[in-house]
């Protein structure tokens, strides 16, 4: 008797399972074999000239979503129209199957928690790669609309399958607040890492916004659309280019809306004149700002500052903005420097880079990633989904450049832009599609195994070394002076000295004692199953 046909009465049930134990030398495998290759995730029953057309990989998200499911293209049918995998499956529904992790997001997000440290640590050596002062991208400025993309990306991979509405909500709420509770802790002045040794903040000058802040109110924005609006949510799409668009309007309609609020804010609000006390001097003096305009997009009188200084308040702002760097301010320009003598009052300024109005703009950078998650989810094949996320990453980027150079809207990351948006949102669409081209598909996967490790412990590395409390915690062992710390006899000895270059020592510092050495350590806890998340 051959296994196929016995493999089919089984199926359908004409032969008991128990009756098949004699007929284990007769098969090309036994029952017991094919048990176990079920479980490893194979439902092949064909001799192995037909092994790859029913082979099917059904995979369930994680606690991440940085899992999913590929299909097979090629399905074989039985007489009543069914697959064989769907009578497999509901034959074998107790069957756990392996799930495969997309590799590529967590190689993407730890590109853009390796691009942190690179700019944070080594933008005051090379200005070039640091925040621009005000109009046009540089490197650093890519690494906010990345962080957000990827987090739309892993959304739409997380909750695509939600048993419960009300316990999803309350997972969202509880990572939101987390995420806002260590954004303040480590950004709203109270760590004063890695150089100052002391700790603690003023209430009266306690910054509300950061990085983590932004990330949290996105997160929770577009995480609570995807969610309720599930059971609108295809399990198939329609025929048709846009057919993923218009199956997902939900979500590109909560995207329209914070464009149209950021836009109509940003060029109708009226703007008046406006004063602040400078604490950095060695007394403070008050300074007044001549505004009295609307659509302002300069440093000085722009809707997005306004709407951070009524809610937040002036005091509650950023101290240090990266307009200080502007040639009108400093003759140092790009670089930091003293400021000019007869410099505008605004130089002395606070300005929050990660406002609320600015922020509400930045929903649609996690708007976009939510996409490229959705086409993960619903296209199986390697090359549609890379044929739906590189067009529209060129479409974007086509039309951010656009934008900024008729001059109708300059990129700004500080204002953070609408052609800002486009143009970053593209390019990280364009690098995601490289990674996973080059990771998932053509599998050359230890090249990028360091970016890999950083992503999957991206909030350790993020705390550790991009927020410096690692080095802080070494600073706080020295020798007779704080200067004499291990962290600055390294960088001093072992790569400024040795290359008798700051700048260049610098950058060999941050490449191998930061982003190298938290790699390895992220390696090592990914062998340890330990991870830190929210």
């Amino acid at each position: 008797m051959s296994y196929t046909f016995v493999y089919w009465q089984q199926v359908y049930g004409l032969i008991p399972p128990k009756e098949l134990k004699g007929l284990d030398k007769n098969c090309e495998y036994s029952s017991m074999d094919e048990a176990k290759r079920m479980e490893e995730g194979f439902t092949t029953p064909y001799n192995d000239n037909r092994k790859g057309e029913l082979k099917q990989e059904i995979e369930k998200t994680n606690g991440d979503g940085d899992s999913i499911e590929h299909d097979r293209d090629t399905r074989s049918s039985t007489q009543e129209g069914e697959t064989v995998e769907q009578i497999v499956e509901q034959e074998q529904p107790s069957v756990k199957q392996k799930t495969k992790r997309v590799a590529t997001l967590d190689a993407f997000r730890g590109l853009t928690i390796v691009l942190m440290v690179l700019v944070d640590d080594a933008g005051g050596a090379y200005p070039r790669i640091d925040h621009s002062p005000w109009n046009g991208c540089t490197l650093a400025d890519f690494v906010m609309p990345f962080f957000l993309f990827i987090v739309g990306v892993a959304i739409a991979l997380a909750l695509k399958r939600i048993p419960k509405i009300k316990d999803a909500v309350k997972k969202i709420i509880l990572r939101t607040l987390k995420l806002l509770f260590w954004g303040i802790l480590l950004q709203g002045g109270y760590s004063h890492a890695p150089d100052d040794l002391s700790y603690g903040v003023d209430m009266r000058f306690i910054r509300w916004c950061g990085i983590l802040q932004r990330i949290a109110l996105v997160y929770c924005v577009v995480a609570l659309i995807e969610t309720y609006t599930t059971k609108l949510r295809p399990s198939t799409l329609k025929p048709g280019h846009i057919s993923i668009l218009s199956a997902y309007r939900w979500q590109w309609f909560g995207g329209f809306v914070a464009f149209v609020i950021y836009m109509a804010t940003t060029f109708s609000l009226y703007v008046p004149d406006w004063s602040f006390v400078d604490y950095n001097s060695h007394e403070p003096k008050r300074y007044t700002v001549q505004c009295g305009m609307r659509g302002h997009l300069g440093p000085a009188c722009n809707a997005v500052g306004y709407v951070d200084r009524q809610v937040w308040g002036v005091n509650h702002l950023y101290s240090q903005p990266v307009w200080t760097r502007l040639k009108a301010c400093t003759v140092s320009s790009p670089a930091e420097g003293p400021l000019r003598q007869n410099a505008p009052s605004w130089c002395r300024a606070p300005f929050e880079p990660e406002g609320l109005l600015s922020s509400i703009s930045a929903i649609l950078s996690g708007t976009i990633g939510i996409h490229y998650g959705h086409v993960l989810i619903h296209f199986k094949g390697h090359w549609e989904r890379l044929k739906q996320w590189l067009s529209l990453g060129f479409v974007l980027l086509t039309l951010g450049i656009t934008l900024h150079f008729t001059h109708a809207i300059p990129m700004n990351k500080q204002l953070y832009s609408f052609s800002y948006v486009c143009f970053t949102a593209g390019a990280a669409g364009i690098v995601f599609s490289a990674f996973y081209l080059l990771i998932d598909v053509w599998g050359f996967r230890t090249p990028f195994l360091l970016l890999e490790w950083i992503g999957m412990n991206a909030m350790l590395v993020f705390v550790m070394a991009a927020q410096g409390i690692f080095a802080a915690f070494v600073n706080g062992w020295y020798y007779k002076d704080p200067d004499n710390s291990l962290v600055n006899w390294i960088q001093n000895h072992v790569f400024i000295n040795v290359w008798h270059s700051e700048r260049l020592g610098t950058l060999l510092y941050v490449i191998f004692a930061e982003i190298t050495f938290w790699g390895v350590v992220a390696g090592i806890l990914h062998k340890l199953g330990i991870y830190w998340k929210l």
